[in-house]
């Protein structure tokens, strides 16, 4: 049996006022494994635990199967948990690990038989009679997955359970837990701050940041239409390239955004997407464009809706069956300070400026709401030098995927097409507004 789960405007505050979940409404269908993903902080395991019971729901309400669930204890939820570091007791064999909780439930009664199922299940069957000291990590893991597993629970919640692992392992482990999760039709609840986990697992991913859930859909709907400049920059392996944009769109003539020393022409007719950017015009905008989205050709081949630029190599990225290559394009990152904080950065409370007239502290009030809780842009290039890359940061303003049978070096100009079908426009505030909320983007083209 499995069931459904949903939270209500559920907010977590701890005694000192911490507000680590706020107002989080998320329905989870029975069978459904949904991915909560996030930075490590952000209150994806806090979530996890107050479905469990064990942290205490300040506001909001659990429903399980539609029944209010807030007051239940953790053994009368039906519900089975694997933690991160395996939780194993180090003085009881695997066999005595996977058999506690059916122990604890009934106690007296014979339970070889489903422990001997578990682990035939999780192939675990020769390391029955082992302590968890004599356990590699993955092996451990399978222990503690299997004594969840082996209560038969309704709900089966995952925090982190691969994060101890080499890569290879948890390649390996993923693919085992995708496959017993769909077998059995558990609804599973899988905590991770590993996008590839979730992008493969999932069979919807919620992002939170800061205890707020910024957006839910499946993995393709996320990657695709992100809500935002944060969705769009956690999600998706190279980072996606953020650059800062001016529309222009006089009445007379194309419709272009500037991009510092270039510009993207969008193609005429305008598409609906990118009529609405009229509005934005003499506007900054931040430009976001997956490496996918463009391609190392010259501008004779270029298919429908594409346009030219060109880039000098700064870096090349052998990876084996692909090339990351940095080009600098003259163009100007957008700064999104914090983007991987679990949390967005408070705003600055500024002081009232002395003997400022009332019009004054209006306009600098406008201007720090204008500027927005997610994004900074920098400032325009002739106003101040261009600032040096952050340390650890690649040069380069624009990263793009190629195959490795195209040979680059540094320092080459090399001309490039943007398919503008697949360009994200995003305010200042770093909410999207291109594409459009209602289109999703057809990926096959």
């Amino acid at each position: 049996m499995t069931r459904a789960i949903s939270l209500h405007d559920v907010s977590k505050v701890y005694d000192r006022g911490a507000r680590v979940v706020d107002r989080l409404s998320l329905d989870i269908e029975p069978g459904e494994f949904l991915v909560l993903l996030g930075p490590s902080g952000c209150g994806k395991s806090t979530v996890l635990r107050m479905i469990a019971g064990l942290e205490e729901i300040t506001e909001g309400e659990l429903l399980l199967d539609g029944e209010p669930a807030n007051d239940l204890p953790p053994s009368g939820r039906d519900i089975a948990m694997v933690f991160q570091n395996f939780a194993l007791y180090p003085n009881m064999t695997s066999r005595d690990n996977i058999g506690f909780p059916l122990r604890i439930e009934t106690p007296g009664a014979d339970h070889r038989p489903r422990v001997d199922g578990t682990a035939r299940m999780l192939g675990i069957e020769d390391l029955l009679d082992r302590f968890p000291a004599q356990l590699s990590g993955g092996e451990r893991q399978r222990v503690a997955m299997g004594r969840a597993l082996a209560r038969h629970p309704s709900v089966f919640l995952m925090d982190e359970p691969l994060s101890n692992l080499d890569a290879k392992l948890r390649n390996h482990l993923r693919a085992e837990i995708s496959a017993l999760t769909r077998e059995l039709g558990v609804t599973t609840v899988y905590v991770t701050h590993d996008q590839a986990e979730a992008m493969s697992l999932g069979d919807r991913v919620a992002v939170l940041r800061g205890g707020l859930l910024q957006q839910v859909g499946t993995p393709r709907s996320v990657y695709a239409l992100p809500r935002n400049v944060f969705v769009a920059a956690f999600i998706g392996i190279p980072r996606i390239n953020l650059l800062r944009g001016l529309v222009r769109a006089p009445l007379d003539g194309a419709m272009t955004i500037s991009l510092g020393k270039q510009y993207l022409r969008l193609p005429e007719p305008l598409s609906q997407d990118h009529q609405l950017l009229r509005v934005q015009q003499g506007r900054e905008v931040i430009v976001g464009l997956r490496s996918e989205a463009i391609r190392i050709a010259k501008p004779v081949s270029a298919r429908p809706g594409e346009v030219a630029l060109t880039g000098l190599v700064e870096h090349v990225e052998f990876q084996g069956h692909e090339v990351l290559v940095h080009f600098n394009t003259g163009s100007h990152p957008a700064v999104v300070p914090e983007l991987e904080a679990p949390r967005p950065a408070r705003p600055v409370r500024r002081r009232r400026r002395e003997g400022g007239t009332v019009l004054d502290r209006l306009r600098e009030r406008a201007g720090a709401l204008r500027a927005g809780p997610v994004v900074v842009l920098e400032h325009p290039a002739d106003a101040a030098p261009e600032p040096a890359p952050p340390e650890g940061r690649l040069p380069g303003d624009l990263i793009v995927r190629t195959t490795p049978d195209i040979e680059l070096r540094h320092g080459m100009q090399v001309p490039l097409l943007v398919d503008i079908a697949h360009l994200f426009v995003f305010d200042q505030h770093g909410e999207r507004i291109c594409p459009a909320p209602a289109r999703l983007p057809d990926l096959a083209e």
